[in-house]
């Protein structure tokens, strides 16, 4: 299974990959705006790929490694956790730093949005960020998803509570 974006290809995570992702999604900065545990070691993503291939057989989960395809670079991962019983998606993502700020997310998103509604035949599809990153609010907006609320205190993240906003979208509706 590959999906294919004007700059990316994104496809399912190989064990090749497992150092890359480590790395980038090892940066504090990666972790302290996203749910991606911290410190983030090659074990971890070592551990986390062996689960892939068994989640996107069952279609529980597509977790895709957002590679670049002018340079084969993993720039980061564009999830959609798939909750079959209730027809619904969670997208979930995460950028390495040096890849911040360069649409990669959009793109991966808006694409990954088309691939919930139109093969798996989601109904609805939502994501969440803790309110202190604006760049993965702007992301969600551009994949078409709407703010539906924010849910106060909701995680403990890194010693303190954080306030969570939740974005969602129905099948054909804007």
């Amino acid at each position: 299974m590959e999906l294919h974006t004007e700059r990316l290809c994104l496809r399912p995570y190989t064990n090749d990959l497992a150092e890359r992702v480590a790395e980038l999604a090892g940066d504090e900065a990666v972790a302290a705006t996203t749910f991606v545990p911290h410190p983030y070691t090659l074990e971890v993503a070592e551990d986390w790929i062996a689960l892939h291939k068994d989640w996107i057989e069952k279609g529980a989960a597509y977790p895709l490694a957002m590679i670049l395809k002018e340079s084969n670079e993993l720039v980061g991962t564009m999830t959609l956790r798939v909750d079959e019983k209730h027809h619904k998606g969670e997208l979930a993502y995460w950028v390495g730093k040096p890849y911040w700020n360069l649409g990669y997310a959009t793109e991966a998103a808006i694409r990954v949005v088309d691939f919930g509604f139109e093969e798996l035949e989601l109904n609805r599809i939502w994501s969440a960020a803790i309110t202190s990153n604006p760049g993965s609010t702007k992301v969600m907006q551009k994949a078409g998803l709407s703010y539906e609320g924010t849910l106060k205190q909701d995680i403990y993240h890194w010693g303190e509570y954080k306030d969570i906003d939740v974005y969602g979208r129905i099948k054909n509706v804007g």
